[in-house]
């Protein structure tokens, strides 16, 4: 994709934080002894909110956990990603596709505003659906999109980005995280504050949940987007609700992924797809032409 530019990424996230993820792998290799890649020891906590000086406290402020470890080529790879999902967007936006699908690696569900974690830096999806916003106003089209994420994990990140934003509808389907990733975020009464208020809709699922669980509840959020009438829809597509995934919460097989990328076109919505998770196993390859067998299937 081309380069969509830095105001994309600023539209989401904090100038102290686009600084350090752009600056804490060379900063962090200055120091004697450093390691090959930014991983924090201490983190902060909600008991502090003194932002640190140097690189070391500030790897922990800006790091929720291990699972982001910032290397040499993070920060290329985080924008190239996040450049993909903006471009995917604005083809859909402009009606030069009824839909696209942007393969970003790094994923970035759980990046917040200020903060990596599990894997992610940048939130894609977030950038993607905020560069759109004002596009669509342009257009006299209106201004508010919806966000499936059907990942494995709920999506913390994007959630508290748009927490507080009616025209930002959340909508996820993840393992319950009383006892999964993110842990500290993803439960049903999170329903969104402000002018947000009702519009995130979190669908937790006992782990180990069959796919006719997991499918159900894509109808119960499916059903709710309809309601809000979206311009445009966003999904954070992950794989890793794959029962043999490394990561996995619940038992989809192969074929379930034909029943929810046909559940997803059947919307009837411009749609963009933004790849999160979906990890090490032989079967994801075929799990992702799965999925848009079942998408494309009227083409």
């Amino acid at each position: 994709p081309p380069p969509c530019g830095p105001a994309t990424r600023a539209a989401v996230h904090t100038p102290e934080y686009l600084d350090f993820l752009e600056r804490a792998h060379h900063e962090w290799r200055a120091l004697p002894g450093a390691s090959d890649e930014v991983i924090p020891h201490a983190h902060g906590s909600r008991h502090g909110d003194a932002r640190p000086l140097g690189i070391v406290g500030l790897a922990g402020w800006h790091m929720a956990d291990t699972s982001c470890p910032i290397g040499a080529g993070t920060w290329d790879a985080a924008c190239a990603a996040s450049d993909a999902a903006v471009h995917a967007s604005r083809l859909v936006v402009a009606g030069e596709a009824r839909e696209a699908y942007a393969l970003c690696r790094p994923p970035g569900h759980h990046a917040a505003s200020d903060m990596a974690g599990g894997f992610c830096y940048l939130n894609h999806v977030a950038i993607a659906a905020a560069d759109a916003l004002p596009r669509l106003a342009a257009q006299g089209r209106p201004a508010r999109v919806a966000i499936l994420d059907v990942d494995a994990h709920h999506g913390n990140g994007t959630q508290a980005i748009f927490y507080a934003r009616d025209d930002v509808y959340f909508v996820s389907v993840h393992g319950d995280p009383g006892s999964f990733y993110p842990f500290f975020a993803g439960y049903a009464e999170e329903r969104g504050a402000g002018r947000g208020a009702g519009y995130n809709l979190n669908l937790p699922l006992p782990l180990g949940s069959s796919a006719e669980t997991f499918l159900g509840a894509i109808d119960t959020g499916l059903a709710a987007i309809a309601r809000y009438a979206p311009s445009l829809l966003y999904v954070s597509l992950g794989f890793d609700t794959y029962r043999d995934d490394p990561l996995q919460a619940f038992e989809l097989d192969t074929p379930d992924f034909t029943r929810l990328g046909t559940r997803i076109v059947a919307a009837g919505l411009p749609t963009v797809l933004v790849q999160e998770g979906g990890y090490d196993c032989e079967a994801l390859t075929r799990n992702l032409g799965a999925f848009l067998d079942g998408f494309l299937a009227d083409r």
